[in-house]
């Protein structure tokens, strides 16, 4: 039973730096919330400044523990030009106050401030504009799968690469998963994603400078050729390890990094930006 217990041990390390990796990517992109608290006139305000959004629908903006004299509205207007910003008032809905922004076509951005102000005291939750991006909705038999198989192939990946710090049989065919787990995932449902919510299937080299597509392909090549130096030979163990560190990297990487942006002057979408 020795040899069950490493095996399992190794797999729960695996899945720790996985979920820690996981966690440091989604929390450090750009399209995850921004989140805060203050304090006015002696009331705890929770506030949620949203910066992604499906494009068929409104983006909700969110202030929790407000006193009910509480009056906010969010000055928004399109990124990067020079438009007049326009104003949305916040409306009480149960316990919080809601204020909703306008969608956009897929790639269009916004850049918006909140203002909140009671009892004679006025605040800005946050001196730099918020920006967000809309994107087009992608179906949940979509999304899911694409999510599942990304976190397999990272979590194989690292796996793969502990194997690889001594001579296992099992090496070869792990290496092999992994880049099954990253083609379906990455390469097949994650320009299919792409699809629906920006309209085109691939935006990284050649056609653009999206890091989300192009630190995928990188991370793949990197399996691959871990995978024909092993085939090759069983002790080109190092880089198998290389393989895995180069994908453990690339998906530090915040996602969504140089993304689609619609140009509101042109109505084309771009990338690296």
């Amino acid at each position: 039973m020795a040899w069950y217990k490493k095996s399992l041990t190794l797999w729960v390390l695996a899945l720790i730096i996985t979920l820690s990796a996981a966690y440091y990517q989604r929390v450090t992109g750009p399209t995850y919330p921004i989140k805060g608290k203050t304090e006015m006139n002696g009331e705890k305000l929770k506030y949620k400044l949203v910066t992604s959004n499906d494009s068929d629908k409104p983006a909700e903006i969110t202030i929790e523990g407000a006193a009910k004299d509480l009056n906010a509205v969010v000055k928004f207007r399109k990124f990067k030009t020079k438009e007049e910003w326009q104003e949305a008032k916040f409306e009480k809905s149960e316990d919080k106050y809601i204020a909703k922004l306008p969608p956009q076509p897929p790639a269009g951005k916004l850049e918006y401030k909140v203002f909140v102000s009671a009892a004679g005291r006025e605040l800005t939750l946050r001196e730099e504009p918020v920006v967000i991006r809309f994107k087009g909705p992608v179906p949940m038999y979509i999304l899911i799968p694409h999510i599942l198989l990304m976190f397999t192939a990272m979590l194989y990946s690292t796996r793969t690469g502990i194997e690889g710090f001594w001579d296992s049989p099992k090496t070869k065919n792990m290496t092999l998963i992994t880049i099954v787990l990253l083609a379906i995932g990455g390469l097949i449902l994650g320009p299919v994603v792409q699809k629906y919510a920006f309209g085109a299937f691939w935006t990284g080299w050649p056609f653009g400078h999206d890091l989300t597509d192009n630190k995928t392909f990188v991370a793949f090549a990197a399996w691959v050729i871990a995978y024909f130096r092993i085939r090759k030979n069983s002790n080109n163990r190092a880089w198998i390890i290389a393989a895995a560190v180069v994908l453990m990297l690339v998906y530090l990487i915040p996602h969504s990094m140089f993304g689609s942006e619609l140009d509101y002057s042109t109505g084309e979408i771009g990338t690296g930006k």
